[in-house]
Order: C-alpha cells, then sequence, then structure tokens
C-alpha cells in the first residue's frame, strides 16, 4: 500500500513542491479509494493545516492541526514507510504554537515527512522526475472552463 501511486504523488507535493493544496486534492482521493481511512485523513489534515497558515487562516490551521493529531494519534510511529512520530509530533508543536499565535506571532515554515522505507523512497524519487510542480500553486478550487465562460458571457443562460 505504501506505494500506492496516489500517495508516492501526495509525497512528492509534500516535500518536494510544498504544494499542500494539490496534496489535498491527490490525498482526498486517495482518502475516499481507501473507504474514509482515519490515516489518510490525518495525512490531508496536515497539509490542509499548512496551506491554511501559509494564506493567513491561523484559526483554520490550528483546527486542521489539531485534528490531524487527534486522528493519526493511534498509528505507530514508523507507518505506511514514513516516520509518522515526528511528523505528529512536528504537527502537535504547530498546533500549540497556533493555539498561543495571537500572543506569540511566528513567521510559516513547512514541515517535511521522511520518509523511512528504501522502496518507498526510490518510487517518490523516480515520480518526482514525471510529475510537474503546479507553477503558480493554486490558492483555492478552480471551477474549469464552462465557469469561466459562464462568468465571462453571464447572460447566455447556460
Amino acid at each position: 500500500m505504501k506505494n500506492e501511486p496516489l500517495y508516492v504523488a501526495f509525497l512528492v507535493y509534500f516535500n518536494r513542491d510544498r504544494d499542500y493544496f494539490e496534496c489535498h486534492e491527490v490525498m482526498e482521493e486517495l482518502w475516499l479509494a481507501k473507504g474514509h481511512d482515519p490515516l489518510y485523513k490525518g495525512l490531508l489534515q496536515v497539509a490542509v493545516g499548512l496551506f491554511h497558515f501559509r494564506y493567513g487562516n491561523v484559526m483554520g490551521a490550528r483546527k486542521m492541526l489539531r485534528s490531524a493529531v487527534e486522528r493519526l494519534r493511534p498509528y505507530p510511529a514508523d507507518c505506511l514507510g514514513i516516520d509518522l512520530g515526528k511528523l505528529r509530533s512536528e504537527a502537535a508543536q504547530y498546533a500549540a504554537d497556533l493555539q498561543a499565535y495571537e500572543q506569540r506571532p511566528f513567521a510559516y515554515y513547512d514541515l517535511t515527512i521522511d520518509i523511512t522505507d528504501a522502496e518507498l523512497y526510490a518510487a517518490v524519487e523516480q515520480a518526482s522526475r514525471g510529475i510537474t510542480p503546479n507553477e503558480p500553486q493554486r490558492l483555492r478550487p478552480m471551477r474549469g472552463a464552462k465557469h469561466e465562460q459562464r462568468m465571462q458571457h453571464p447572460s447566455s443562460g447556460s
């Protein structure tokens, strides 16, 4: 399961690109495919929390990171070929720091998911050569060409 293509893509977007919006898109697809497994939801929420804080939504970041830590708590430190214990600990510290953000503001910083499994590491390295970074990164969901046409021609009735 640890070399699942969507999971590998998630790790590329998280560690290489720091594209937490795309992490959300990819991990949500995997989470749904895995029957709403809380482990995948927790990983998704770490990315969403970082996305929120990067763009100034302190309350959203705090909520997502706290929820992520709770979802990830039952799993072993070495899980899915990553150092989940380290990620969980860093997300918990981030959430605690965000709890006091109004009194002690701090600059946004990224987290890195340490890959502990050699096979998974190789899969991520190989996949990173085929995944083009999104430039610019999306800051919110995009609605697509049909929506854009409707917005440009609202009287067309489509």
